[in-house]
């Protein structure tokens, strides 16, 4: 396994991550705690049509100079992270984690912990003081972050909260 700076192009390959998953914890925001909810979801991998909208998405932050990170078992990508380009927030001090994901076989095995702290240095060397992080309010996404020293956001980002207002908002000071 090594995890590496990727090229840009290399974003097209996110098809090869099963980001599936057994889900039977969801977390709700209210007055600044984290309420859990008990369901019953399978997510799916994601279908031609959900790929090729992340790939759109991230290529243009990638295009703009995000960087792209992955891991990679022989030649199959099994995770991946993409920094932002730009400082953002208030005093443009924060950079945003736009995606991190690991393949379902690879999980628990330390790679998103990997890729996170390669992103956390690299926020660092592009002289971000947080990392913004917009995270699916699964149990085991929030759980990782918290775990990583994340914690839930004071200020929103007005601008990610509008894209994703299910997500849990969090930063992580660098």
């Amino acid at each position: 396994m090594i995890i590496k700076k990727l090229n840009k192009e290399d974003i097209t390959r996110i098809s090869e991550i099963d980001r599936s998953e057994k889900v039977t914890l969801l977390y709700k925001y209210n007055k600044g705690s984290l309420i859990p909810e008990k369901v019953d979801l399978d997510v799916p991998r994601w279908n031609e049509q959900e790929c090729a909208r992340r790939i759109s998405e991230l290529s243009e932050e990638l295009a703009n100079g995000g960087i792209l990170l992955g891991a990679i078992d022989g030649n199959l990508l099994v995770g991946v992270a993409v920094l932002g380009h730009k400082l953002v927030g208030d005093h443009r001090d924060e950079i945003q984690l736009v995606f991190l994901h690991v393949s379902k076989d690879y999980r628990r095995k330390g790679i998103a912990t990997q890729l996170f702290n390669r992103i956390c240095k690299r926020a660092k060397d592009k002289g971000a003081k947080r990392l913004y992080i917009s995270v699916t309010p699964s149990e085991s996404a929030v759980g990782f972050y918290l775990n990583h020293g994340s914690r839930l956001a004071t200020k929103v980002n007005k601008e990610l909260y509008q894209l994703e207002p299910e997500d849990m908002h969090m930063v992580k000071e660098l």
